[in-house]
């Protein structure tokens, strides 16, 4: 009889431990969905950026005509659009200030170009806060101010969608540092992928617009 009851007992704990075991929830880890795991990255953002721009040019083939910088200015709306990390859409419509100052024999020649510039950029998340953009641009000629001074005279004419000084495809690639979610500061180098041909009877050669943009930019979520 002692036995059975011993037994008995023994069945019953046994039973009750395993009952506990079984029914008890377990714990399941799950994986963080995207947007924790990859902060803002999958919410689209517009915005608005400007800043310096220092243009010049390359290959204006003629060794006897030097070329200098000239300051200007760009400015205009961006948007970003997610597509897989680490790697965005990021188009662009700016006005944007090029040209050079010239030197030749009789005087300084200097030639100012306004666009509107349309950049198509891929964005890549280096890291959590730094960005690499690269691309095409197009471009769309504005009006263009030819200034000339010979040491006693200067004159100046403006030309407003002439056939000169069209270069239409330029190429993109830069940095961009995030100062908080919404604050960012970028630097980009931007040459054109064909020439510009002033004018077939003039002296200047023809050349192409290479411009170092540095600015400060917004973004609104």
């Amino acid at each position: 009889m002692k036995r059975i009851l011993f037994l008995a007992i023994c069945l019953l704990t046994t039973g009750t431990v395993f009952a506990q075991n079984y029914y008890t929830p377990r714990r399941v880890h799950r994986r963080p969905p995207p947007a924790r795991r990859f902060g803002d990255f999958y919410t689209p953002k517009v915005g608005i950026e400007g800043g310096l721009s220092i243009a010049n040019t390359i290959d204006s083939y003629d060794a006897g005509y030097s070329t200098d910088n000239i300051l200007g200015f760009h400015a205009g709306i961006s948007a970003t659009i997610p597509l897989v990390y680490p790697l965005s859409f990021q188009p662009e419509v700016l006005f944007s200030q090029k040209g050079y100052k010239g030197y030749t024999s009789d005087g300084t020649f200097t030639q100012r170009n306004n666009y509107i510039d349309v950049p198509l950029l891929a964005n890549f998340r280096l890291v959590r806060g730094l960005n690499f953009v690269v691309g095409p641009q197009l471009n769309f000629p504005v009006s263009s101010t030819s200034t000339f001074n010979d040491g006693f005279n200067v004159s100046s004419e403006t030309y407003y969608n002439s056939n000169y000084n069209k270069s239409y495809v330029a190429g993109v690639i830069g940095l961009s540092v995030d100062l908080n979610p919404n604050v960012y500061i970028q630097g980009r180098y931007v040459l054109d992928l064909s020439s510009n041909t002033y004018d077939e009877n003039s002296p200047i050669p023809d050349y192409r617009n290479q411009v170092w943009q540095f600015g400060l930019g917004i973004r609104f979520q």
